[in-house]
């Protein structure tokens, strides 16, 4: 029962001061395995004022995804994505799977501040109101999505076409014999972690932007897109 659940892991309920009361965090939690560990980063990032999407890859086992779903149905402020993805390691689905609960979040009636995806085997060493006030003190109204010009030893990511494969059972993704064209509108390529604290405003830009939809079709054959795509639209001029 729900009851049970939020007493026995003890989940926060309400916010623990009246700081992190005003500031909600977004969360995208894109998970495929490991029921238990998921649990336990659900309750170590759990707050009220938050709101979590959770992107269960299509694949994941049927009993796993019901489990998922009945911890979810006890909470007013989780839920799973209204779309998902067939999720294969360095394709586009795991980019898609992100931007599928972007897409859920800025529809929410939550009024979030800022983003933070994460995979099901992350794990917290700071506590929200330490997040918070990082943000605030070094970040507020910026972007945390770091990265360089794209080295030259992985410019073969962008430059040929890439495609995915089922071998065994097991989906992947490798290089075609096709080469790509440029970069939509001249855009000049960043290389950087799949990882971001973005604010909601970059958010619904990235989402209706001409430029962040051409950079995104464009991404949809090149290897582990996730890990250029932000990095590159933050750091368009404005």
């Amino acid at each position: 029962s729900c009851s049970t659940v939020l007493k026995t892991l003890h989940f926060i309920t309400r916010p623990l001061s009246e700081e992190e009361g005003n500031f909600s965090l977004a969360y995208i939690i894109t998970i495929h395995k490991e029921l238990e560990m998921f649990v336990r980063l659900l309750r170590a990032i759990y707050m009220p004022q938050n709101i979590y999407c959770i992107h269960i890859d299509e694949k994941s086992p049927r009993d796993y995804k019901t489990a998922v779903q009945n911890i979810v149905n006890c909470f007013e402020n989780i839920f799973i994505s209204s779309k998902r993805e067939h999720v294969v390691y360095a394709g586009f689905s795991r980019l898609q799977a992100d931007i599928n609960c972007m897409r859920d979040l800025v529809n929410s009636k939550v009024q979030w501040n800022y983003v933070i995806n994460l995979c099901g085997q992350d794990y917290p060493l700071k506590t929200n109101k330490e997040i918070i006030q990082y943000i605030k003190r070094k970040w507020n109204g910026k972007n945390i999505t770091p990265g360089i010009v794209q080295p030259l030893h992985m410019k073969h990511r962008t430059e040929v076409s890439y495609r995915e494969y089922i071998h065994s059972g097991v989906p992947y993704v490798y290089p075609a014999k096709i080469r790509k064209a440029q970069p939509p509108h001249n855009l000049t390529i960043y290389f950087g972690s799949a990882y971001y604290i973005l604010t909601k405003d970059f958010v619904q830009f990235a989402l209706s932007d001409a430029r962040a939809k051409a950079l995104l079709e464009w991404s949809r054959d090149t290897y582990s897109p996730d890990e250029h795509y932000w990095v590159t639209l933050n750091r368009l001029p404005g």
